[in-house]
């Protein structure tokens, strides 16, 4: 586990600052490197509470009450949490669930009031997410929603991303972007905070994030492929295309990239996954995703230890095919740099992991200021591990994201000789290393010792004695 996702949808701010020490804990105690993401709402749906804290079954036929007004812990009613969310809405309309994890049709409505029989039964989540279809075509809600259109930062979301900043989180990711510019605000404003390591994440789950899928992806610090959401307004089977588009045109960016939703759906419920879904998670690896995420598995599942296992397991055995893959055809990613030093530094780090595959090194060193060459590193995707060493603690939680590199704060010496005994010492008693085994390593403008100038980055290759 690289990264905790705190979804500011559920719990108390108490719950959220508890579970935020806990991992700072952990990290201390044990010497873990787990960053803290808080997840905004957004305003892109409304959202549904039926009095329970785990998930409960519908049957299908089952008649049930949609409204705004607290009637909780009354049996077979749902709370909307928009006022005014039946604006608009005719009998026969169809109110589908977390993208269909269960449908209702519309029978009549009763002032604000809604009454519906369920057409598709399945698991009501706790705090779902609710859209509305007519004849077979996605609804823009007629309600107080409709006022936030164009807003994807609503003013709870400021107050929780006030809440993450004082707590010193290190990513936010934000719900329903629409364009480049909720990035652009949001970064702003973390500026004017002086907040320096806490990256923005857009989460594309709609149509118009995906009308502006570059502007978006430069703007940020990473994306996160909601899937369940963007499966609401857009048809099943376009969802696999438009995740490798995104995926590919994320590394090539070299922007991270997290695959969401449903990757272990059934875990929720049982222990042992499908075949699909081992598949789905092995096709995201596959496609050299920097990151997959669990939610409701993990969350309110009762097999949680158990999904993190699976997902470990399958990432590894594609990984492992991947490097094979790797070893046959090494694939350059084109330059993104507009000045002399950037350039240079990205063929630096091509050249590295070229060499590192062909020499069959067994991991690569970087030494890093800000974690810039260790983002170059990873892009090219290398067969060994990067072992990324920094002097700044929120430079290596903002490498946490980054695809097979693992982060280490160090205090840097002058003494290049002392640098290297001190981290493969460390990396020694962790097993990570052993005699013999053969190191490439890359060096960042003055760290680690080599003190070289900015256009002229080193690499060498050691051996473990």
């Amino acid at each position: 586990m690289n990264i905790a996702r705190l979804n500011m949808c559920h719990s108390t701010r108490e719950w959220h600052r508890n579970a935020i020490q806990a991992i700072r804990r952990l990290n201390e105690e044990k010497g873990f490197c787990i960053s803290v993401m808080i997840d905004t709402a957004g305003s892109g749906f409304p959202m549904l509470d039926h009095g329970s804290s785990s998930s409960i079954k519908t049957e299908d036929g089952s008649l049930w009450l949609f409204t705004s007004q607290k009637l909780k812990g009354s049996p077979f009613t749902i709370q909307v949490s928009a006022e005014g969310f039946s604006e608009g809405i005719l009998v026969g309309d169809e109110l589908v669930i977390d993208g269909g994890m269960a449908t209702f049709e519309v029978v009549e409505k009763i002032e604000n009031d809604l009454h519906c029989r369920c057409t598709n039964p399945g698991l009501l989540l706790p705090q779902a997410k609710l859209s509305l279809w007519r004849n077979g075509n996605l609804v823009t809600w007629n309600t107080t929603l409709q006022a936030l259109k164009g807003k994807c930062i609503s003013t709870q979301d400021w107050k929780d991303i006030d809440f993450g900043i004082a707590e010193g989180v290190d990513f936010v990711s934000i719900s329903f972007v629409n364009d480049a510019s909720d990035i652009k605000r949001l970064k702003g404003y973390l500026s004017s905070r002086s907040v320096e390591f806490t990256g923005v994440l857009a989460k594309i789950e709609s149509l118009k994030s995906l009308e502006h899928l570059q502007d978006i992806i430069e703007a940020s610090d990473g994306i996160i492929i909601a899937r369940g959401d963007l499966g609401v307004q857009v048809s099943l089977e376009e969802i696999p295309a438009i995740q490798l588009r995104i995926t590919q045109l994320c590394r090539q960016l070299n922007k991270p990239v997290i695959v969401a939703s449903q990757l272990l759906e059934s875990m929720v419920e049982y222990p042992i996954p499908t075949r699909a879904e081992v598949a789905d998670v092995s096709e995201a690896v596959r496609q050299y995703a920097d990151g997959l995420m669990l939610s409701g598995e993990s969350a309110i599942g009762s097999f949680a230890e158990k999904a993190l296992s699976v997902m470990k397991i399958a990432s590894e055995q594609m990984e492992s095919s991947n490097r094979r893959e790797l070893c046959q055809s090494f694939i350059y990613q084109p330059l993104l740099a507009e000045s002399s030093v950037g350039k240079i530094a990205e063929q630096i780090c091509k050249s590295a992991v070229e060499m590192a595959n062909n020499l069959g090194v067994d991991a690569i060193f970087v030494y890093t200021k800000r974690g810039q060459m260790a983002s170059l590193l990873s892009r090219n995707r290398p067969n060994p591990p990067i072992f990324a060493f920094t002097d700044d603690a929120g430079a290596r939680k903002a490498m946490t994201l980054l695809w097979g590199v693992f982060p280490l704060e160090i205090h840097f010496s002058d003494d290049l000789e002392f640098n290297f005994e001190e981290i493969t010492r460390r990396l020694k008693v962790r097993g990570c290393l052993k005699l013999g085994d053969l190191i490439l390593v890359v060096c960042d403008s003055d760290v680690g010792g080599f003190n070289v100038l900015p256009l002229f980055r080193s690499i060498q290759i050691r051996a473990i004695v």
